[in-house]
């Protein structure tokens, strides 16, 4: 794997040792031929999550670390993406994760030698946010297959609910999707809100991203919680075992209360933790394919 920009890109074998070697530096193994590599990372979004837990896993192994600074940069002169990132390479850097707003970005990238992560696409995909939430899922029911995940939310414009759906599949489990908005973003079975509560084995509840849907969205927040929200009363008719997660940054009294945040069931402060182990495996995966 000299590149990840999406999870197509790998078999259910990969994915699977990707997990296990998450697993592995999550109990403190360590792995020092990375020390000394210069990685970049290209942030064109807002990212608190997956900028710095990259940031982390690349200390972690020792790399000299550069964060792009798009405002002071040559792209407010006009320069390209692909100039960009070749300009990095140029330079010497080792590796660049990157995270642009443009769906399918690394498609201008065909020309650039050194490996590239991707930070999220667009709405297209998220792939590490997608390992790291099945690595917190693997955690907890220890497999995969036969269990019922409902994502609850603005699914037309979520990169993480378009990733999930689909690796998720291929592993083996269910997925429902409730949609407040009513757009049709994907194929996926339809549930209604309440029933998702009693029934499903994971809610996964999604930010509403204002900044893509390219108009004024009009959204009572005491209205949606109301409606769609996870409240207490919520969180108490789940199912025993079941968990609740969030790909962050999440809207406290919209999509999840103050409450359901950081509640018993809540895997969402896990979430985050793992993120930096994934992106540890991932970064070693990249250097394993590199040439001698």
């Amino acid at each position: 794997m000299k590149i990840l920009f999406t999870l197509d890109d790998l078999s259910e074998q990969e994915i699977h040792h990707i997990l296990q070697e998450a697993e592995t530096f999550k109990k403190g193994k360590t792995y020092d031929k990375l020390v000394g590599k210069k990685a970049a990372n290209l942030f064109f979004e807002p990212s608190t999550r997956t900028h710095y837990s990259f940031v982390a896993a690349q200390q972690k192994f020792g790399m000299q670390v550069t964060n792009f600074n798009v405002e002071k940069s040559s792209i407010k002169k006009g320069e390209s993406l692909y100039d960009t990132v070749k300009t990095f390479e140029m330079l010497g850097f080792d590796c660049l994760v990157i995270r642009h707003p443009q769906t399918n970005y690394f498609l201008e990238l065909d020309n650039v030698s050194i490996p590239i992560l991707s930070g999220g696409d667009g709405t297209g995909s998220h792939p590490t946010q997608s390992l790291l939430d099945l690595m917190t899922i693997k955690e907890e029911f220890k497999q995969f297959k036969g269990l019922k995940i409902a994502f609850i939310g603005d699914i037309m414009h979520s990169r993480v609910a378009h990733t999930n759906i689909k690796v998720m599949k291929r592993l083996g489990l269910e997925c429902y999707v409730v949609d407040p908005f009513g757009l049709g973003a994907v194929e996926e079975k339809s549930i209604d809100i309440e029933e998702a509560i009693k029934e499903m084995d994971i809610l996964m509840f999604l930010r509403i991203q204002f900044e893509r849907h390219g108009y004024d969205l009009s959204v009572n927040p005491q209205t949606y919680h109301k409606e769609y929200g996870m409240t207490k009363e919520r969180v108490q008719a789940m199912k025993d075992h079941a968990i609740i997660m969030h790909p962050a940054p999440y809207n406290r009294g919209v999509e999840l209360s103050d409450y359901a945040v950081e509640c018993e069931k809540s895997r969402i402060m896990k979430q985050m933790e793992n993120g930096v182990y994934i992106r540890m495996a991932v970064l070693k995966e990249v250097f394993n394919h590199e040439p001698n």
